[in-house]
């Protein structure tokens, strides 16, 4: 009996172990991301206030061409009103695009148009707001 209990002790011992060394370190290491992370806590009850969510920033288009990824700033692009940070997106190093492309301006026309994968390039990319005309 005494054999068995401490069998079981030591797989308990061991799955807490593994849940522990697996699970990620922060919440930047989670797969969530920033829309994800709008629809949880837009999905509160009514009437109650979130102090944790994350509001979502509005952007003109003059404010947006701050964002170009040059001199140390992010790198913002807007498509459909919505502004996406391609900040640590390979294809968009120092605001620049391979396409032509620069970050800080609106690019809706360009990436459903121009782009081979269309709006499929933005899935997973975090959102830090919005555009305001």
């Amino acid at each position: 009996m005494p054999r068995r209990k401490l069998s079981m002790m030591l797989q308990v011992g061991l799955t807490g172990l593994l849940l522990v060394a697996c699970a990620p370190a922060t919440v930047e290491d989670s797969a969530t991301t920033s829309s994800e992370v709008v629809s949880v806590s837009s999905s509160s009850e009514e009437g109650a206030t979130d102090s944790s969510a994350t509001e979502m920033r509005t952007f003109t288009l003059e404010e947006l061409s701050q964002y170009n990824g040059k001199d140390g700033q992010p790198a913002y692009v807007a498509v459909d009103g919505v502004v996406y940070d391609v900040t640590n997106v390979e294809a968009w190093k120092n605001g620049d695009h391979k396409l032509g492309l620069t970050a800080g301006n609106e690019l809706t026309e360009e990436i459903t148009n121009q782009s081979p994968h269309g709006l499929k390039v933005l899935e997973g990319l975090p959102i830090v707001g919005e555009l305001v005309e």
